[in-house]
């Protein structure tokens, strides 16, 4: 799905998916390297809608044709929606078809979650736990219409917005858990083991800080870089527009989150490299993240996520463009201090004695109920020997009989003492009351 730029707003790929630089080293100098469809995922819950929606829309002429016209702001603050009342019938269609698929795969997770909650959900009111889904309108569930792509649009720009946020809270947390883990092994170890693997854990710290100079990203020089060894262009010879265009890789006239991150590519082959033990490329994402905020910061004037033919050659007039301040790395930069690791640490801790407790609790649940297999193991023995006729056996092999049938018994053994207690006849004739 080719998305115009508006669109990209939206539809930026999250971390791991990355464009792959242009190599123009290869044997066809002449040929124009082939763009791969773009297919990463937003990280939204509702992507796959997301993105469908977008590409229904974009079927239709007239709203095509109103989407290449729009900006950023017209798409945010929904003025793009009203255009939905003027699609095609077949668009809308389609469009219904999606909304009702998403309810009912909305409703199939609550379902999922109420029942993994143990909750009675047999009036369960689904209207009303739809609302806490914000990308729809929860009131009308069989139609799509103009709120439902305003909806659609500002919750997934909220929700995009927070995302790098959310990235660096949990790689925080990442590096928290690491450094955790690493002071709890050197614990399990002996002291002469201790200072053996601090030194060689050290040892691996100081080779990971042995690394080329790092170029700021979005300055002249990193861009050269990029222009000689990777377009294989002279760097004497270095046009910002026709660096811009070269990188321009969908050539929709932005550069957009994914496109600028492929340029970062060769300052981070100087720090990471998969195969070294010391190179974590968890922590190589992360740089990657940092380095596209710091442009963005400095680039994207209207903060759109976008970056334009305009903004970028602005961006070449300023000071930091040829003099910048030199990059720290992640090394340098602590991203966590002290007092957040401990708090992290006894988080964990509560964790551990919870999970502590649940283990106990099914541990007596387990107990209670091999009880109770054993209990209806013996009642169904017992219902068996009744049904044959055979008495139980004792503890050691004989046979138990029941007060019944041990009194019939005594009774055949001893029938004169049976009959000895038995009440005498009643005299006969004898003369009746009045």
């Amino acid at each position: 799905m080719n998305l115009q730029p508006g669109w990209l707003l939206l539809l930026f790929l999250s971390a791991g998916v990355w464009s792959v630089p242009v190599d123009r080293n290869a044997e066809n100098h002449e040929a124009k390297a082939e763009v791969p469809e773009e297919n990463g995922d937003t990280g939204l819950y509702y992507d796959r809608y997301l993105r469908e929606v977008i590409e229904v829309l974009e079927t239709d002429p007239h709203f095509r044709e109103k989407l290449q016209t729009a900006n950023s702001e017209d798409i945010k603050n929904g003025r793009l929606s009203k255009e939905l009342d003027l699609v095609g019938h077949h668009v809308r269609t389609r469009l219904d078809e999606l909304k009702r698929q998403e309810v009912s795969r909305l409703r199939m997770l609550l379902k999922a979650k109420l029942d993994s909650t143990n909750t009675q959900s047999l009036q369960m009111d689904h209207a009303s736990l739809l609302k806490q889904f914000e990308h729809l309108d929860p009131h009308n569930q069989n139609t799509f219409e103009a709120k439902d792509l305003e909806l659609l649009i500002t919750t997934a720009t909220k929700d995009l917005e927070n995302y790098d946020a959310e990235r660096h809270e949990e790689f925080k947390r990442y590096e928290m858990l690491k450094e955790h883990e690493r002071r709890e092994y050197l614990k399990s170890l002996d002291q002469e083991k201790r200072e053996r693997e601090e030194k060689r854990l050290q040892e691996l710290k100081d080779r990971h800080r042995q690394h080329p100079k790092i170029n700021a990203p979005g300055s002249v020089a990193q861009l050269r870089e990029v222009w000689e060894e990777t377009d294989g262009l002279d760097p004497q010879e270095f046009n910002p527009k026709t660096f811009f265009k070269l990188h321009d890789t969908n050539e929709d006239g932005v550069l957009d989150e994914q496109e600028l991150e492929a340029l970062f590519t060769k300052e981070l082959e100087k720090v990471y490299d998969a195969k070294n033990e010391e190179d974590d490329m968890m922590e190589m994402e992360e740089e990657r993240l940092r380095m596209r905020e710091h442009v963005m910061k400095n680039v994207d004037s209207n903060k759109d996520r976008l970056v334009t033919l305009e903004e970028f050659l602005k961006s070449t007039e300023k000071k930091e463009f040829s003099n910048p301040k030199e990059w720290e790395t992640l090394e340098t930069s602590p991203v966590y201090t002290e007092e957040e690791l401990q708090r992290f640490e006894a988080e964990l801790l509560d964790r551990e004695e919870e999970l502590k407790r649940k283990a106990e609790n099914l541990r007596q649940q387990q107990e209670l109920l091999k009880e109770r297999g054993k209990a209806l193991e013996a009642q169904r023995k017992e219902y068996q020997q009744d049904a044959s006729g055979q008495p139980p056996a004792g503890p050691n092999g004989e046979l138990q009989f029941q007060p019944e049938a041990q009194k019939v018994e005594d009774e055949a053994e001893h029938p004169a003492e049976v009959q000895n207690i038995l009440p005498a006849e009643p005299p006969q004739n004898l003369p009746s009351h009045t």
